[in-house]
């Protein structure tokens, strides 16, 4: 490789110097160099890339535990068997919605972090948060002392929904990336249903202190994960970029052109950068935004939030034949082998048609929820027969998430990424992901309050006609990104 392809961003400002080529490959191991070419491999290893994407968002597993955290706990903190504090429905909101405006708070300075300190340190950093949040929780002595741990348990789970996929993307070889991409909201999903097996089987205090020891997993497994090779060379650390390659692909024949690739597109992106304002005066650029902000908006007003802090209250209220804590169990499970599933399916079925399938049937979903509700509340129905159809709460809820697992879950995250160009996507994505968690605030500070006001069945037709809405969106507005780089997807928005 030329000294002028290694050198495309080592500028002055960042303390490179341009004057010499100082990679030291003595330092990989294996060397790319070596004479002993049956050493290299000609094709990339993947193993290293789903064990690094895994640890990196054990950090999402961890946020899941903060949002499921309520739906086990919900009887005891209304009933003051959690450190004898007594909690009203207006402070059950609070409590589960401090999360979602921890979160909000935290994504677009995570952002910064990570292009300051790097994606690996930044994601590490999230133990401070979590741990003074769940501290605050555990040993918790007023109502106060829970609603700021949950704030800040809750920022903590909101930088990780910028951290983790920022890493996952970087670190992935294009033929894999869509598959990574959507091991965030995987992992999140696997922590919901944590929080909801071991809520069913312990006591309150060893259940929180269980979802406490969560983020330290986190951090002790992907301590020995590399940073990834572009911040590195966005550093102009070209040795370290490499050494990271290497650890994540093997000492493959492609690595130095994989990495002359990631500089060419920094360069391009570096050259092509121009003012905020300017940017918007495209229509391919204004069109970006309101799709990703339209795709939280219908993602949140789904009641996605409000299924998952509230399950096991849904249930109850339902009058479920089953023990409301163990139908969550079975709701949690459906969504981890749904999200499972859609990271298989996402780079072969494509964006559009499982956004479009998801919104419908989740409409469906919410539909006949809400009828069984108005049945039970509103009609004098016979109590054998309402008995009788206590199956529908779980069924209904079992297909709302997997077709939210598989279509409105992790695709707004991931189309965020994949069609804002490189000079917006950072600020454009995380004041998306800061929308989104505005949103969840809203959805479940005033789920309670307006189930009272309202009844649950009027707030579920809500939800359906708004996924209903979601689909004709989707439809309509929605372009297919599968298989296209940013500059296809721009100019079909352009049209």
């Amino acid at each position: 490789m030329s000294q002028d392809k290694v050198s495309l961003l080592r500028d002055p400002t960042a303390g490179v110097s341009t004057s010499s080529d100082s990679r030291n490959y003595d330092s990989v191991d294996p060397p790319p160099h070596t004479e002993n070419r049956a050493q290299i491999s000609f094709v990339p290893r993947r193993l290293p890339q789903y064990v690094a994407a895994l640890t990196a968002t054990l950090s999402a597993l961890a946020a899941g535990a903060v949002l499921g955290w309520t739906s086990p706990i919900l009887s005891d903190l209304q009933h003051g068997k959690f450190h004898n504090i007594s909690v009203t429905s207006d402070q059950m909101g609070w409590i589960g919605s401090f999360v979602t405006l921890g979160g909000m708070t935290m994504c677009i300075p995570t952002g910064f972090l990570c292009d300051l300190l790097g994606r690996k340190k930044t994601l590490l950093l999230l133990i401070a948060p979590f741990a003074v949040g769940w501290s605050l929780i555990i040993f918790a002595k007023s109502i106060i002392m829970l609603y700021l741990g949950r704030l800040i348990t809750g920022m903590a789970a909101g930088a990780s929904c910028v951290a983790a996929p920022l890493y996952t993307s970087e670190i992935a070889q294009k033929e894999i990336r869509g598959t990574l991409g959507s091991y965030f909201q995987l992992m999140v999903t696997v922590g919901i249903f944590l929080a909801y097996l071991s809520g069913k089987y312990l006591t309150s205090m060893p259940y929180t202190i269980f979802c406490a020891c969560l983020p330290v997993v986190f951090v002790v497994l992907f301590a020995f994960q590399p940073e990834t090779p572009a911040f590195c060379l966005r550093r102009g650390r070209y040795d370290d970029a490499l050494k990271a390659l290497v650890k994540l692909r093997g000492p493959c024949e492609g690595n130095e052109s994989e990495l002359a690739e990631i500089e060419g597109s920094l360069k391009e992106s570096l050259e092509s950068s121009v003012s905020f304002s300017q940017t918007f005066r495209k229509k391919a650029n204004v069109k970006a935004l309101v799709i990703a902000f339209a795709l939280m908006f219908f993602q949140q007003f789904s009641g996605i939030n409000a299924v998952i802090l509230y399950t096991s209250d849904i249930f109850a209220s339902a009058g479920s034949n089953l023990d409301a804590n163990t139908a969550a169990i079975i709701v949690g499970a459906f969504q981890v082998v749904a999200t499972f599933v859609s990271s298989l399916v996402i780079d072969k079925l494509g964006r559009k048609i499982l956004l479009f399938t998801s919104a419908v049937v989740m409409a469906l979903s919410s539909l006949v929820l809400a009828i069984y509700f108005t049945l039970k509340c509103r009609t004098s129905i016979d109590g054998d027969i309402l008995h009788e159809l206590g199956f529908i709460p779980i069924v209904s809820l079992c297909l709302f998430v997997v077709v939210f697992s598989i279509g409105l879950g992790p695709i707004p995250w991931m189309i965020s990424s994949e069609i804002f160009t490189p000079e917006i996507k950072s600020i454009a994505s995380s004041s998306a992901g800061t929308f989104n968690w505005f949103l969840a605030f809203l959805v479940t500070k005033f789920y309670l309050q307006v189930n009272e006001r309202v009844g649950q069945d009027s707030t579920f037709y809500a939800f359906a006609v708004l996924s209903l809405l979601g689909g004709a969106f989707v439809y309509f507005v929605i372009p297919e990104t599968k298989g296209k780089t940013v500059e296809q997807v721009q100019a079909e928005l352009e049209r």
